[in-house]
């Protein structure tokens, strides 16, 4: 289950989800690469019960859990959901998290800073997830004294972080762009103004299912809303791009766009073993089908979760068990066969 993907949020025909992430750090605590022990203890109780036993609504809504009381393999689901980052899984001995019961809200602790919260929706929902993830912002501050300096803002681990201390980014399903060759131009041009392109678990990883994930670089001489401002509408402009390409597949190309996602279709439903890689490219071929009308018979949000379920930790968790990478290919075609 994916319950961050429930509903559907605005432009959900390109736009798979909408993040807003906030680092911050407590101005009396060592950053978490020189933490002691005792530090990573203190900073995260008092984290914890500036949530749990603050007079919000957030008292009911999060559930607290330390990463070494969790198996490794509910680990690595965490990450394949989105809802831990990879670098939360460098410190198991001192990293923990809340997690918000519908699974959109995320506050880790120790992890590169003190404090990261993560607001998480479906569709393009930027401004929705920075009124969240402000809300929760003051709440902790209220209770948290932050390292902050008036010239230069919040201070974070990474200097790139300084300023706002915000990553806005936005997953977006691009494959006529990559059918067409234009990918490359457009995501050239999008980094010539300080956004950032990156793959499915964000730095240092690729673009699995034609999918990607676009960023601001800047947290520093900007506020959080003209940040987002300005990510929403080179978005809005990638979104025009990407209809205008599949509207140009379908006028040029329709019968081998239709073979290519009636074919894609026929393997996910047919295979006995695929891998993770063969699985997302098929899962893309069939998500952009029923973007551009071409079938009906196969519900979008399905889709949506199989591209996270599908991944090797999740194929795991649903088996209960370790399995070797052939295992995983035959449980991974089973599970896509039952779902579609």
């Amino acid at each position: 289950m994916v319950k961050w993907l429930e509903g559907k949020g605005p432009e959900s025909d390109i736009v798979v989800s909408s993040r807003i992430r906030l680092a911050r750090n407590l101005e009396d605590i060592n950053f978490p690469q020189m933490i002691t022990k005792e530090a990573a203890e203190s900073s995260t109780q008092r984290i914890k019960d500036a949530i749990l036993s603050s007079n919000s609504v957030l008292t009911r809504e999060f559930e607290f859990k330390r990463l070494r009381e969790i198996s490794e393999l509910d680990r690595n689901v965490l990450v394949e959901k989105h809802l831990i980052s990879h670098t939360l899984l460098e410190r198991p001995q001192i990293g923990s998290f809340l997690l918000s019961k519908d699974e959109k809200v995320t506050i880790m602790i120790n992890e590169e800073d003190h404090i990261r919260m993560q607001v998480l929706l479906p569709g393009l929902r930027l401004e929705e997830g920075w009124d969240l993830c402000s809300k929760i912002d003051d709440v902790l501050e209220e209770r948290l004294k932050y390292a902050f300096d008036e010239k230069l803002g919040y201070l974070t681990s990474c200097p790139t972080n300084v300023g706002t201390g915000m990553r806005a980014s936005v997953m977006v399903h691009l494959p006529a762009l990559v059918l067409t060759g234009t990918i490359n131009k457009v995501l050239q041009a999008v980094t010539q103004i300080g956004l950032t392109v990156r793959g499915l678990y964000g730095e240092g990883t690729n673009a699995m299912g034609n999918l990607f994930q676009i960023s601001n670089q800047i947290t520093l001489g900007e506020s959080e809303e003209k940040i987002i401002e300005k990510l929403k509408n080179v978005v809005l402009q990638i979104i025009n791009k990407e209809r205008k390409a599949r509207e140009k597949l379908l006028n040029s190309n329709k019968v081998q766009i239709e073979d290519k996602v009636y074919r894609s279709l026929g393997i996910l439903k047919s295979a006995r073993i695929i891998s993770s890689k063969e699985a997302m490219k098929l899962l893309s071929n069939v998500k952009m089908g029923i973007d551009m009308g071409i079938i009906d018979e196969v519900d979008k949000e399905e889709i949506n979760k199989l591209m996270i379920t599908v991944q090797p930790a999740n194929i795991q968790k649903r088996a209960m068990k370790e399995l070797t990478q052939f295992e995983r290919d035959i449980k991974r075609a089973e599970l896509i066969r039952e779902k579609l």
